[in-house]
């Protein structure tokens, strides 16, 4: 069956590279807003019995949902035998639960709007906070890849005599994984609670490691105040400046300046969000 990709606004670079790994026709789309903000969409290439994939990437979801579900349920109206959406980060994730009455469980009612007109879905690292698997809210297959690996390789051949460094011991399992499979060492920041606002922090083995680098891994670095605060403990403690990773760039607000100013000497993360400090390309992760 013929492969077709058409890439939502915003999602062209990495729509290309997919085409060209697949070899796959290119699709030609129109969308733009009307004066009064409505959405106008119209699919240019024919469509008529290929498997088209949509590359929209969902970080600032809501503005995104009514372009794909228009291009969505036209390209089955003229005749697309599937429609799989390739979302390297995957929104609506964190309100998993009800915390206070009245609220909406956004994760599940998300997941119900996507499963209801895509096919297939494919993300890389979704946040399964409280779930264990994507199963659990969307009734369509899904693929989860995840970039471990690519950040391993990426230090490994990048960065000399690096030390992987997890903000709390939540971390160890994820920071473990990427320290294997990178041949680094890693160590887990302790914390002991003396009240609210009184918390020591500790860096274990610190004497050994400070001719090494340190390397902050997260999947999600969105106002960064975790990382910040990691890296004023390192340097509190006398370590170089840290090079700070994380899998999805959501930077929100200032957090990638922010971040910058705290001290880390590098901000590097995967493209599954395009922007600036994307160095680890994932895109072999999202053909099927």
């Amino acid at each position: 069956m013929k492969k077709i990709y058409f890439a939502l606004p915003g999602n062209e670079e990495l729509a290309e590279i997919l085409i060209q790994k697949e070899n796959a026709e290119k699709g030609n789309v129109e969308i733009r807003s009307f004066p009064d903000g409505e959405t106008y969409v119209r699919i240019i290439s024919d469509v008529k019995d290929k498997k088209v994939f949509l590359v929209c990437t969902l970080h600032q979801p809501d503005s995104k949902l009514l372009p794909l579900y228009f291009l969505a349920k036209t390209a089955k109206e003229f005749g697309a035998k599937s429609i799989c959406l390739i979302a390297p980060y995957l929104s609506y994730m964190r309100q998993d639960k009800v915390f206070n009455t009245g609220e909406s469980v956004t994760s599940t009612l998300f997941a119900n709007l996507l499963s209801g007109f895509v096919d297939t879905l494919v993300t890389v690292d979704p946040h399964l906070h409280r779930r264990t698997s994507l199963s659990e809210i969307y009734s369509i297959p899904t693929t989860v890849s995840h970039a471990a690996l690519h950040i391993s390789a990426w230090i490994k051949y990048t960065i000399e005599n690096p030390v992987l460094i997890g903000p709390d011991s939540e971390s160890e399992q994820w920071v473990a994984e990427v320290a294997k499979n990178a041949n680094a060492p890693y160590i887990i920041l302790s914390k002991i609670r003396h009240g609210d606002r009184d918390v020591e922090v500790s860096i274990p083995q610190i004497d050994k490691y400070k001719t090494h680098v340190p390397v902050l891994v997260d999947d999600i670095i969105s106002t960064g105040r975790t990382m910040i605060e990691t890296i004023t403990h390192l340097k509190n403690a006398g370590m170089k400046p840290p090079i700070c990773i994380g899998v999805h760039a959501v930077f929100a607000k200032n957090a990638f300046q922010e971040i910058k100013k705290s001290g880390a000497k590098e901000i590097i993360t995967c493209n599954t969000i395009p922007h600036e400090s994307n160095r680890i390309d994932i895109s072999d992760l999202l053909i099927l």
